[in-house]
């Protein structure tokens, strides 16, 4: 498996015993702009009140029927066992969403990507006792009733003829006894096989987990960038209503006017991309959680489990799903290893046959019984190499992983850093949009006065226009981005799932389904016997192996961001 292959592994690892600090959903942050950003430390400024206005953006229709014919596909709401019920009825009934508590819960439960993932990883549960089933007895039968004829040639006389009619039952027993690691290499394949799985579905649940947050925080940031681009236009059109005003008196040209005018129509251009940028957010809303979003509180605070970054390095390692991936690919190969050195050893196994049939092949009245019992021992001898070769080729693979082991540390750390300073460099940037959004409306409407003084022009008060537009855009996109950046480095550390984000929920067990088949159609007594007698010759296929990588050592220092005084401060003097 190569790298690229491995990044799609990126998971979360379980948390309990780490204190969770997600505020409950039954407590919404709601308020001011400024309330917001003193209880979070982020805030999405400018969110339109739909509720107040009679239209929620992007809702939708009621549910179709639970079984609709759509393009040759039926559709037929059903989520799994086991999803809970109020879960289950927010989904099937279509309720808006409100917090993000319930949207991380609904994408946890009915995301269908991330219900493949469970249902394929029970599927890989069912290996190990497949590989399990090698250590028991093997019963097989076979029955036929077949006709034959045979003619023979006499010396003197007329030829010999035998025909008939017989019937034969035969039942065959083999139980290995020493495989020499055969057996149990496989079973170490197989339940690495299980564990590699886990890591994807760790993966699907992390995404399905940073998924839900980047919409719903896309959701609000578009919506405010409608807020904004309505407020700009209604700016534009009270400016053009006075210039229009002003021109009549023969305050300003009809050159003025038309300034304004051109800035009226971008302005409304403006604003249906915001709507279309707002649509396509809710649209992206409902396929990551499945439902429309209503009216949506501010988002609770997150907070990793690590205050540095250099401590991010260290929690890395043993939560981040990439390194976790790699371990359990590495154990694959190197059980495939150890089972193909086994192929050079030989195998001891006990057959027993019963039989009942016809004396002859040309009657079926004269009947007798066999039974008969063996102890075979069979193995190579001479295979041109064949054996060799693959052990070669199963040893060069496990170093192979072993070197993709490698490689995940270094693109872990590398991932970390880039998410680590891209959240720090939108945190701080968020201070500073701020009082560019300050500045901005302080000029413009400074501008407006000197405007009527005639003291500035109409196209120094739309230029200002134009800077308050983009700095409350900045400010906004800031603010959603810095929060996204947040859950981004979580999910890098390996420390977005579900346990830490909602812990007072319940959440899905992968151990359950493999604990109930794993010793499916073990024979008591005699299956963990052979198991331990055949593991013995075997080489160590369990445990972690080391890093090689000497440069595995060596990480990057956090971005150190530079101490910018605020414009209102004067500078100190040399």
């Amino acid at each position: 498996m190569r790298p690229n292959t491995l990044c799609l592994l990126l998971v979360a690892t379980s948390l309990a015993a780490i204190r969770p600090v997600m505020a409950q959903e039954n407590a919404p942050i709601v308020g001011s702009v400024d309330a917001i950003k003193e209880q979070t430390g982020l805030e999405l400024t400018g969110a339109p009140d739909a509720a107040a206005s009679g239209e929620m953006p992007g809702a939708l229709e009621d549910a179709r029927t639970l079984e609709e014919t759509a393009g040759g596909v039926r559709l037929r709401p059903e989520l799994p066992e086991g999803t809970p019920p109020e879960v289950a009825a927010q989904a099937t009934g279509n309720t808006p969403v409100s917090g993000l508590a319930e949207a991380l819960r609904l994408a946890y439960w009915t995301s269908p990507s991330l219900l493949s993932q469970r249902a394929l990883l029970r599927s890989v549960d069912y290996r190990v006792p497949q590989a399990r089933a090698a250590f028991g007895p093997s019963i097989t039968y076979q029955a036929d009733y077949s006709y034959q004829r045979t003619q023979a040639d006499q010396l003197f006389g007329t030829d010999l003829i035998n025909r008939g009619w017989s019937s034969t039952a035969q039942a065959i027993l083999t139980q290995p006894l020493l495989t020499f690691g055969r057996n149990a290499a496989q079973e170490d394949v197989a339940q690495a096989q299980v564990g590699f799985q886990r890591q994807a579905l760790r993966s699907a649940e992390q995404q399905a987990m940073l998924d839900a947050i980047g919409a719903y925080v896309g959701v609000l940031r578009d919506r405010a960038s409608v807020t904004i681009a309505m407020d700009n236009l209604a700016t534009l059109e009270s400016e053009l209503s006075d210039n229009r005003a002003r021109l009549a008196v023969r305050e300003v040209t009809s050159t003025d006017v038309q300034q304004v005018e051109t800035r009226v129509e971008l302005g409304r251009a403006q604003v249906y991309i915001a709507q279309r940028d707002a649509a396509t957010s809710e649209a992206t809303f409902v396929r990551m959680v499945g439902v429309p979003p209503g009216q949506l509180a501010a988002p609770n605070p997150l907070q990793l489990p690590v205050d540095t970054l250099e401590d991010a390095y260290v929690y890395s390692l043993a939560h981040n799903p990439i390194v976790l991936a790699a371990q359990a690919r590495e154990q694959v190969s190197r059980a495939s290893l150890a089972a193909a050195k086994a192929e050079l050893l030989p195998r001891v196994d006990f057959q027993s046959t019963a039989g009942y049939g016809s004396r002859t092949p040309y009657t079926d009245r004269l009947r007798q019984t066999d039974f008969r019992g063996r102890f075979v021992v069979t193995g190579p001898l001479f295979r041109s190499g064949l054996l060799r070769a693959r052990i070669s080729e199963a040893a060069a693979a496990n170093d192979s992983d072993w070197r993709l082991l490698d490689a995940s540390v270094r693109e872990s750390r590398a991932t970390l850093a880039l998410s680590w300073n891209d959240w720090k460099a939108q945190i701080a940037s968020i201070d500073r949009f701020g009082a560019a959004v300050d500045s901005a409306r302080k000029a413009y409407d400074g501008a407006l006065l000197q405007e009527r003084a005639g003291l500035r022009t109409t196209l120094d008060v739309l230029d200002l226009a134009r800077e308050l537009l983009l700095a409350r855009g900045n400010y906004n996109n800031a603010i959603a981005s810095a929060y996204i950046a947040q859950a981004r480095v979580m999910a890098v550390a390996g420390a977005l799932e579900q346990s830490w984000l909602l812990p007072d929920d319940d959440r899905y067990d992968p151990l359950k389904h493999f604990r109930k088949v794993r010793r499916h159609g073990d024979i008591p007594l005699l299956t963990p016997l052979m198991r331990v007698l055949d593991g013995m010759p075997l080489t160590q296929t369990s445990g972690t192996r080391a890093v090689r990588d000497p440069g595995a050592v060596r990480t990057t220092a956090p971005v150190k961001l530079m101490q910018i005084k605020p414009a209102s401060e004067p500078a100190k003097a040399p």
